[in-house]
């Protein structure tokens, strides 16, 4: 379980997000249709559906509203919408890759080139920053809910995709290549384990470190990118400094 910063970047975005929570709900809704478009409703047999339900739980969306929204994206006339990626260049040559669920490209590319342009970035052709990121799965598992030694546990895993498993605070990040996502979900269910919050995420596979002042200002370029409304996630490859995380501490106290 050896350590890498970049699990650092994992958990802040994750606090990042929980803070938003007044939008999350709708971000959660647009995961739980195109799971539903995807796979069908039956969470059995849809890896991606079941992850939705767990990220819903998540931020305490409310039950009944997780079933309506399962309900409704099974009908002939539920809202369609359209996972896009986008891709550029922030601040300070930091690379930023960026998920949409959208029912209107043309309005999406619009406001992410427009965000690019007011904070000093640029936007890219799709697939220009691909080699910078490893899509996996990530879970994130509270460690009093792992009924066994974390040794033990780790074997349990690795003949189902594990790549990495670090401890922080009171989490256990387990990570797999985004194919195994599907068996290690299956996995972990059989194990009894309860999975807080998983998704697929872009881990980036080298981190650039900026001094207090530069990294601030990647980290207001990120938050732009996350108010819109059709923005799912952002990856980025900043390294997450103690010294950055006591500093967004402070502006969010």
């Amino acid at each position: 379980m050896a350590g890498h910063s970049k699990w650092a970047n994992i958990k802040h975005r994750k606090g990042a997000q929980d803070a938003k929570r007044g939008k999350a709900f709708t971000r959660i809704i647009k995961e739980l249709y195109v799971a539903v478009k995807e796979g069908g409703d039956d969470s059995s047999s849809n890896p991606r559906l079941r992850s939705a339900i767990q990220n819903a739980k998540s931020v305490n969306m409310p039950k009944d509203n997780v079933e309506r929204a399962i309900k409704k994206a099974s009908g002939a006339d539920a809202d369609t919408y359209i996972e896009v990626t986008y891709e550029g260049y922030g601040p300070s040559g930091i690379a930023i890759f960026i998920e949409c669920t959208t029912d209107n490209i043309n309005r999406t590319v619009a406001d992410i080139r427009a965000i690019f342009n007011k904070t000093g970035g640029d936007l890219g052709k799709n697939g220009s920053l691909e080699f910078l990121f490893d899509r996996k799965g990530v879970f994130n598992i509270k460690l009093q809910s792992i009924n066994m030694d974390l040794e033990d546990f780790e074997m349990n895993l690795i003949d189902f995709g594990l790549d990495d498993m670090q401890k922080d605070d009171n989490l256990c990040i387990v990570s797999c290549p985004f194919e195994n996502f599907g068996s290690m979900q299956e996995q972990l269910n059989k194990l009894g384990i309860d999975v807080e919050s998983s998704s697929i995420q872009r881990i980036p596979n080298d981190l650039k470190f900026l001094d207090l002042e530069n990294s601030m200002k990647i980290m207001n370029t990120i938050d732009k990118f996350e108010d819109n409304d059709d923005v799912q996630q952002v990856f980025h490859n900043l390294e997450i400094s103690e010294e950055l995380i006591t500093e967004l501490n402070k502006e969010n106290d």
